[in-house]
């Protein structure tokens, strides 16, 4: 899919949020949470401690035109839940695929919101891939059952730099077949 069809990123409603393209308005509650080292170190790419400007760059990165990854905000405003819970993102990859990935804010854990905001991009399927991807720190089996309950196959073991640890981290690998599209 070339980058040119994912410039217009439209939202994507939940029964409790929705997804919707990141906004400048996101930085406080999304440094916030990001800063969190339980969040940081649950992720590759997450600095710990947060520099100064990495926010900023990152969203401007979120919503550049030429962008590699698209990037969905939880939001429960509609619903009188936060404005930002946390994020969810497709890596674009090549022939018809991506990689998932999200985070989480810590008071939203264990409420079902990586679990729907998930299964509502799948449903979705906004760049119609064909395959998607997913990887998982093997110290984080709750991002594991979400991307297990939600259809993906466990297709090995692997590694990934983790940057709030400076480290290799060791992560269960997953993927799921999409319908035909």
């Amino acid at each position: 899919m070339s980058l040119d069809q994912t410039k217009t990123q439209s939202s994507i409603a939940t029964e409790l949020f929705d997804l919707r393209p990141v906004r400048v308005s996101d930085k406080g509650l999304l440094s916030y949470y990001a800063s969190d080292k339980r969040v940081a170190l649950m992720t590759s790419r997450i600095p710990h401690p947060m520099p100064p400007g990495a926010i900023d760059a990152f969203i401007a990165q979120a919503c550049c035109s030429d962008r590699e990854e698209i990037v969905w905000v939880m939001d429960g405003l509609r619903t009188g839940l936060p404005e930002c819970m946390g994020l969810i993102s497709l890596k674009i990859l090549d022939r018809g695929q991506s990689e998932i990935g999200y985070w989480v804010g810590p008071p939203h854990w264990n409420s079902g919101v990586a679990r729907a905001a998930v299964k509502a991009l799948l449903e979705s399927n906004p760049l119609r891939n064909c395959t998607i991807f997913a990887n998982v720190f093997q110290d984080n089996p709750a991002s594991a059952r979400v991307l297990t309950n939600a259809g993906f196959e466990y297709i090995g073991d692997a590694e990934s730099f983790s940057v709030a640890r400076n480290a290799n981290v060791q992560t269960w690998t997953y993927l799921r077949k999409m319908g035909s599209t």
